[in-house]
């Protein structure tokens, strides 16, 4: 664990149990020189408390590249809930999560994340302030796929000469909240949508009112596109996957997309390029950090429009240098976060 710490710089680690609730979490505070951590709190289940607490770790310093790439005064953080097999009293349950926030003075806000709900957020803020993407902040999905949407038309741009994504074909892979959303502002824009997602109702859903073609989720890697847009959980790209891409640019609002930074190499080898994750799906963050300080949606819409330019500066130093994305946006969030 010290190991696993010290290798991503991470500052602390909170382990948490309840045993009235079923409660066992983790709070990864990964860096906190720009301010008090922000991230979401994620509520699955994992196979042990190693996977857990690793998953936690490499979330929060994910955080902390996002809020230093998006010119935030956050810092990075990350909770993981694991998800019991049977839980008797849920709001009982993230109740007592939100008593382990307050014990932590506001170094850590959390936010809404796979597996929560606004309405556990509502529950969580009965016992601490030190949350948002409640009912009365809103849910930052859409302000999300405003980001990542905003990020493929710079990825289009980059990779293909043109931000017009009329005709594109884009493969969405999962159909959650963000990844919906996007698919609908792709499908205004004119794109034609290839979309796979374990809930075969949403991708039902998405054929009906997006016109989308639906693909299996073991087949959507490898099938023809312009764009991957990977928007379910992290891992999806390893050595392997790479292998079978079929794409000229994976741009999508998954956090952790790379099992390994090595793999950006190989996507950069295959002239495949990469939107790093966290420049690209910052848009979330964005909206809940500046929701949390009371700012005009206004202000928050015109930040969300920065993303765009961000990705275009780490795609400009990437190509000068010869260098995949994903190390040129570590080593610009690094100088923010260590100089």
């Amino acid at each position: 664990m010290f190991a696993l710490m010290q290798s991503t710089r991470l500052e602390s680690l909170h382990l948490s149990v309840d045993p009235v609730t079923g409660l066992k979490a983790v709070i990864a505070i990964h860096n906190s020189r720009l301010g008090p951590a922000l991230g979401g709190c994620r509520y699955l289940a994992y196979p042990n408390d190693e996977s857990a607490v690793e998953d936690a770790v490499r979330l929060a310093q994910g955080m902390s590249y996002k809020a230093a790439l998006a010119g935030l005064a956050q810092g990075g953080g990350v909770a993981v809930i694991m998800r019991p097999v049977h839980v008797e009293n849920r709001a009982a349950l993230f109740e007592a999560f939100g008593r382990c926030i307050n014990q932590l003075d506001g170094r850590y806000i959390t936010a809404i994340d796979s597996g929560t709900s606004v309405a556990d957020m509502d529950c969580i803020a009965q016992q601490t302030q030190h949350v948002t993407s409640t009912t009365s902040a809103g849910d930052p999905a859409p302000h999300a796929a405003m980001g990542v949407f905003t990020g493929i038309r710079a990825t289009a741009m980059a990779r293909l000469g043109s931000d017009n994504l009329e005709g594109l074909r884009v493969a969405v892979q999962g159909l959650g909240n963000v990844g919906f959303a996007l698919a609908e502002q792709l499908h205004a824009a004119g794109a034609e949508l290839l979309v796979s997602d374990i809930d075969h109702g949403k991708v039902q859903l998405a054929m009906e009112q997006l016109g989308a073609h639906p693909i299996a989720n073991d087949a959507l890697l490898s099938t023809p596109c312009d764009i991957l847009a990977p928007c379910g959980l992290g891992g999806v790209l390893n050595s392997n996957s790479v292998t079978q891409l079929r794409c000229a640019a994976v741009a999508g609002s998954a956090n952790n997309q790379l099992t390994h930074l090595d793999v950006a190499d190989q996507l950069e080898r295959r002239g495949i390029l990469y939107a790093p994750d966290y420049v690209i799906n910052a848009g979330g963050l964005i909206y809940v950090s500046l929701k949390h300080r009371g700012e005009a949606l206004a202000t928050i819409t015109a930040h969300l429009s920065k993303i765009s330019s961000r990705l275009t500066e780490v795609f400009a130093h990437a190509q000068a240098e010869k260098r995949s994305p994903a190390r040129v946006a570590d080593e610009l969030a690094e100088k923010v976060l260590y100089r």
